[in-house]
């Protein structure tokens, strides 16, 4: 069944939601937040800003993300959950290194999620 531009962004709002809901359960502490509408608004507010912020910074980083191999994009998926967290304050994040880290458990969640829900 084919999903249009709509499904694809709910889709994503959905993953993003439980990859920072993950994300929070594992680091603890260090990834907060105030209650699970919090979570869901943090995910729309991360798909929002990986479908529009995330392609002009990668493209701008483009230089560093070639120079070391790809690993720069860990620091621009730690950016993205930055950002969220400045944009809204139901979601709390210690320090950049606990938002990169964040943001790898994220991307692990997108890939396996996307991983089973793939069409074949």
């Amino acid at each position: 069944m084919k999903r249009g531009p709509i499904g694809r962004f709910i889709l994503r709002w959905f993953i993003s939601a439980l990859g920072i809901w993950v994300a929070a359960g594992i680091l603890g502490g260090r990834v907060d937040y105030t209650s699970g509408v919090a979570i869901v608004i943090a995910g729309l507010i991360l798909a929002i800003a990986n479908t529009i912020i995330k392609p002009i910074v990668v493209l701008l980083s483009l230089p560093a993300i070639l120079f070391s191999l790809g690993l720069f994009m860990i620091v621009i998926n730690g950016l993205m959950v930055i950002i969220v967290a400045k944009v809204y304050s139901g979601l709390h994040i210690t320090n950049f290194g606990t938002a990169m880290v964040a943001g790898m458990i994220i991307g692990l969640v997108n890939y396996l999620v996307t991983a089973i829900l793939e069409e074949k």
